[in-house]
């Protein structure tokens, strides 16, 4: 089984702390779709004896498409690929461009889960972050989604927010189970390099973050979901049940994926891929039928470190056994002795082969599995 992954490298405006690829510009759209259809045919040799279970459009802004491209895209998956039949899709999409119509166009393709970027219910906030819509319209986009027949379907909230106290995140997550979505994505706030938000904190114009607080509101989010009955299936992912994101899925468990336009990556066998972050460069690159990208063969060391690092972050863990037989017993060997000291510091619990970490050791995640790594 394998996904498909579809980068979408377009925005109506560049959001403060995003450091994805993107253009606010939309000058080479059409050039951009149509190089993405013919990458789609000229890798679909590498998915052959593949069956694909899962399509996501990601970006960028997939929704700043109009319906058509979409359904171009789609269609050529669907001639030059072997799908399955419970095949998952899905768009990720601003609240602003889920207007009454463009949902009505897209409740007529194939698409049948949507990822709504809300980050925030506070326009406070939504300003804070330079997000393109209103509370307002987070919310009645929402609502529309949910009576024109998307049921499956889950948005991304963000905390850590420096404005943001506890009773205000509590109110966001309660905004949140009271609209009835049965998955959210939820990530702290973070800086990175050459991005808006670090030069503004650089400047002094905003606060710098407060990893105390990020706690905090990691704590309440544990709390609420617990008591909603959300399966906590992966750091950053919460799902009642039967609505856990098959796609992001697949990813944690290792599974084959083609990533598709600028800037995507693929994981196929024991070799990962990544295309080219140059809109133009890509798009001039496959129309001479080349597919500009860049490529690494896994070593032994890299596929375990990768193990750890995914497994440990969700709800299924480690399983020891699994790296006794896959990696060898030097892994192993390495593995006990390296997990250990969280199991004494209660931040990973055993149960027999298998190793999770307990509540306190969720926010302590990217920590723990690199202490893991073979280095």
């Amino acid at each position: 089984m394998a996904g498909i992954y579809i980068h979408i490298p377009f925005c109506k405006q560049a959001c403060y702390y995003c450091d994805f690829h993107f253009s606010t510009s939309s000058k080479y759209q059409d050039e951009m779709i149509a190089a993405i259809i013919l990458e789609l045919k000229l890798q679909k040799a590498l998915f052959a004896t593949a069956t694909i279970e899962t399509i996501y459009f990601g970006g960028g802004t997939p929704s700043v498409l109009d319906t058509k491209a979409i359904t171009a895209i789609l269609d050529t998956i669907y001639k030059n690929y072997a799908l399955a039949d419970a095949l998952e899709i899905t768009l990720e999409a601003n609240p602003d461009d889920l207007t009454p119509t463009k949902l009505k166009q897209l409740a007529q393709t194939p698409i049948n889960r949507l990822s709504i970027g809300v980050q925030s219910f506070s326009d406070t906030v939504l300003r804070y972050m330079n997000r393109s819509h209103s509370s307002e319209q987070a919310l009645t986009s929402i609502k529309q989604a949910q009576a024109i027949g998307f049921e499956n379907m889950t948005i991304d909230l963000i905390y850590g927010v420096p404005q943001v106290t506890n009773t205000a995140w509590e109110q966001e997550l309660e905004q949140f189970f009271e609209l009835q979505i049965p998955h959210l994505s939820a990530y702290a706030l973070t800086v990175e390099s050459k991005t808006a938000l670090a030069s503004l904190i650089q400047k002094g114009t905003y606060k710098p973050l407060d990893e105390s607080q990020a706690l905090a509101h990691f704590e309440l989010l544990l709390a609420a979901s617990q008591k909603q009955h959300f399966m906590h299936y992966e750091i950053s992912n919460f799902a009642k049940e039967g609505y856990l994101s098959k796609h992001n899925t697949a990813y944690w468990q290792g599974k084959q994926y083609l990533g598709v336009g600028p800037s995507a990556h693929s994981f196929i066998g024991n070799t990962r891929a990544w295309n080219s972050a140059n809109n133009i460069k890509y798009i001039k690159s496959i129309t001479q039928g080349i597919v500009p990208q860049e490529q690494e063969l896994l070593t032994q060391k890299d596929k375990y470190n990768e193990y750890v690092m995914t497994q440990m972050r969700t709800i299924w863990g480690v399983d020891s056994h699994y790296i006794q037989t896959h990696f060898g017993s030097k892994y192993f060997a390495y593995f006990s002795k390296q997990i250990a000291k969280h199991i004494t510091q209660h931040n990973v619990m055993q149960n027999a082969n298998n190793f999770t970490l307990s509540p306190q050791g969720k926010f302590k995640a990217d920590g723990i599995s690199s202490d893991l790594f073979w280095v």
